[in-house]
């Protein structure tokens, strides 16, 4: 990635996790695109270049973690059995959040229960099932890649990508609930798939 790309990635970033903190510190309906593009240092107009709404910005986020998953997947070894493959490549995605580490959390029960109020915002719903229909395309198209089937033609690829987006939004939903860290129950969950539950 050269500077230019590199930039415009860490301003996105900047815009979509302000609108994440703002979001879960004063709700929804309480943010304005004004309100994060100015949290994110970045003018209203510099927002709307990266982002539609405050639903795709808020959303960003975890959409870039769940599609990164494809090329992660790409990236690994060919004779790597597949639902290992997968376990590494989705449980990478959820580490550590560089953003998340220059403006740590003050009180985590409070941010948990703002993210699990945000979550639950009805107006955010249709982004949410539009990030993970677009990231599910992108692993069905690495699951076909790597098994040698037709993403056109063949069930399987689709029905894999379909189990790892539901055991990403189980994991990280049982993580609102328990605050057991999301790689474990992601590594849980990918396990129970793989040994069909």
């Amino acid at each position: 990635m050269g500077l230019r790309e590199r930039k415009k990635a860490e301003t996105r970033s900047a815009i979509s996790w302000a609108a994440i903190r703002l979001t879960v510190e004063r709700g929804f309906d309480n943010v304005k695109v004004e309100d994060i593009a100015d949290a994110a240092g970045v003018s209203p107009r510099t927002f709307n270049n990266y982002f539609s709404s405050k639903g795709e910005a808020i959303v960003a986020r975890h959409a870039d973690r769940i599609r990164n998953f494809a090329g992660a997947l790409r990236d690994r070894p060919a004779d790597e059995p597949l639902w290992d493959a997968i376990s590494v490549a989705a449980t990478a995605q959820f580490g550590p959040d560089p953003a998340a580490a220059e403006a740590p959390v003050a009180d985590p029960a409070t941010w948990t229960s703002g993210v699990r109020a945000m979550l639950a915002e009805p107006a955010l719903q249709g982004d949410l099932l539009k990030a993970g229909a677009l990231a599910e395309a992108e692993i069905a198209a690495a699951v076909a890649d790597r098994t040698g089937t037709s993403v056109e033609r063949d069930l399987y690829p689709h029905l894999v990508a379909s189990a790892v987006v539901a055991a990403v939004q189980t994991a990280i939903g049982h993580h609102l609930r328990t605050e057991r860290p999301v790689p474990d129950l992601l590594t849980e969950a990918l396990a129970r798939l793989s040994a069909g539950l």
